[in-house]
């Protein structure tokens, strides 16, 4: 049996990025297509996002951030700092789209980027070069990589929270034991 560290940490490596990489399309249209409107655009409450606002922001994030930004490290370096991204772009982006075709929209616009990704041919060397983020400064591409595979694990969470968080009242006193609509860590 690995020890806790192993079960709790591990260093990045590519292929294992790029096989996660490449099921959030296929968990994203499992948990959402066929679901009726209601729950597609279901949040929080505020201004949190729906499960199709996260669709849009994962489909313009195939589009302006992750491959990209993946590109400028490799041809420019820090020379050139990464374009700011819009976290807020989806909304005028997606605006009379459909929840199927935003998922199909991601699946193909990810499979570009896998593709791409592949096509680059990145060695271990590479993972240590260097761009500049407009907010983070200094990144190494290892960084960028493992963020883009922390953030599909972070808007899968956050789709399955806004969804189970319909019910938060309807659960009753299992509220207790849901992480995922108590907030509680374990």
């Amino acid at each position: 049996m690995p020890d806790a560290d192993d079960r709790t940490r591990r260093p990045f490596a590519l292929e294992e990025a790029v096989a996660l990489l490449s099921r959030t399309p296929a968990v994203l249209d499992a948990l959402l297509r066929g679901l009726p409107e209601t729950w597609a655009h279901a949040h929080e409450g505020g201004e949190t996002w729906s499960p199709f606002d996260v669709l849009g922001h994962l489909v313009h994030g195939e589009q302006a951030d992750w491959l990209p930004r993946v590109t400028i490290i490799l041809n420019e370096g820090e020379h050139r700092t990464f374009d700011p991204f819009d976290r807020q772009a989806q909304f005028a982006a997606s605006a009379g789209r459909t929840l199927p075709d935003l998922l199909a929209a991601f699946a193909a616009a990810r499979g570009d980027s896998l593709r791409g990704l592949a096509a680059l041919q990145i060695t271990s060397a590479d993972l240590d070069r260097a761009g500049t983020h407009p907010a983070f400064g200094r990144v190494t591409l290892r960084q960028l990589l493992a963020t883009w595979v922390a953030h599909d694990l972070d808007h899968v969470a956050q789709v399955s929270r806004v969804l189970a968080r319909q019910y938060t009242e309807e659960v009753g006193p299992w509220r207790a034991y849901l992480r995922v609509i108590s907030g509680t860590q374990g």
